[in-house]
């Protein structure tokens, strides 16, 4: 067995910080030691908490925070951040937001760079999320960048996903329309003590009612102020609601069944991608068609389909030196 697969099952929160690092870093010790972890994982429940800027996104995590550790349960925190453009990493660090859990050995944080990736979600946090839950930790929380409509990629992590607004989210309507009020699970409009929370609880509820279709969970609409702590019990009993709801129904296990296939396609395409910007320095047949492209003496999209037919690529081309 892997050492710090060893170490981490145990409950040793450095060998955790340890394989989420080699997770960073691509190194392969971390794909040994995600072989052994992965068979011990499906303890943990993820929720992500995803919106615009300015919703207090991370002001909702630290009081979900405070309220699951008075149960005794243990919380990892996972933040995505922006991208430092000089140094790679996550620079707002909402580590230093969450002090008052910073030395609490019964929560994890960990920030981590979008690395210029849509979605608002980089994939290696869908293995940080198995780490953790294999490390012992009851409930995992994933906070996105906050890049707005197209923060999608959540919903392939998370169990239960959060979508929080504010009162001041612009055009009401547009907001409801953008595929980040697809996803949500539960629909929160923070802030609710400045004018317009109502209006705004009104109209998604509104949006909801006309939907066409009739899923068998119906998002729930609920108000916070979430630096003063209102309203986020009544939060985390709605999340335990959904949790019942797709444990009994037996959606819990296909949404996670979901996901880890998207996860594996995902994991193909960005191997492919890289080992193919590899090649393009070294294969002069590869470049012989890059110079035509860029000559425009053929278009890039059949010239892709002809490069990918013709003898020049085989199963053995993308594989490593």
């Amino acid at each position: 067995m892997s050492e710090i697969a060893e170490r981490l099952l145990a409950g040793e929160q450095r060998a955790l910080s340890r394989l989420i690092t080699l997770l960073e870093r691509g190194d392969p010790a971390a794909a040994e030691a995600m072989k052994v972890v992965d068979g011990h994982t499906g303890r943990a429940y993820t929720v992500g908490i995803t919106g615009p800027p300015g919703a207090g996104k991370s002001t909702i995590v630290d009081q979900l925070t405070q309220l699951v550790r008075e149960t005794g349960s243990t919380v990892g925190i996972i933040a995505v951040d922006p991208t430092s453009p000089f140094s790679g990493g996550a620079i707002l660090g909402d580590r230093i937001r969450m002090q008052r859990h910073y030395l609490d050995s019964g929560v994890f944080i960990r920030s981590v760079a979008t690395r210029g990736q849509s979605g608002g979600l980089p994939r290696i946090v869908k293995s940080m999320v198995r780490a953790l839950d294999a490390s012992g930790i009851d409930l995992i929380l994933v906070e996105t960048v906050g890049v707005g409509q197209t923060e999608l990629g959540i919903i392939s992590v998370a169990d239960t996903v959060l979508v929080a607004l504010n009162p001041e989210s612009g055009d009401t309507i547009q907001t409801l329309k953008a595929g980040v009020m697809e996803i949500a699970d539960l629909y929160l409009v923070n802030k609710a003590d400045r004018d317009g929370a109502n209006q705004m609880a009104t109209a998604i509820t509104g949006m909801l009612h006309m939907a066409i279709n009739s899923p068998k969970w119906s998002p729930p609409v609920l108000l916070t102020t979430a630096h003063t702590g209102q309203g986020i019990d009544e939060l985390w009993n709605k999340i335990e609601e959904h949790r019942k709801f797709l444990t009994t129904s037996g959606e819990l296990n296909e949404r996670r069944g979901r996901q880890r296939r998207r996860e594996f396609l995902e994991a193909v395409e960005e191997v492919l991608a890289q080992r193919l910007r590899d090649r393009v320095e070294n294969d002069p047949s590869l470049n012989a068609i890059l110079e035509k492209i860029a000559a425009k003496e053929t278009d890039p999209y059949s010239a892709a389909l002809e490069f990918l037919d013709s003898s020049l690529f085989s199963a053995n081309w993308l594989n490593p030196e």
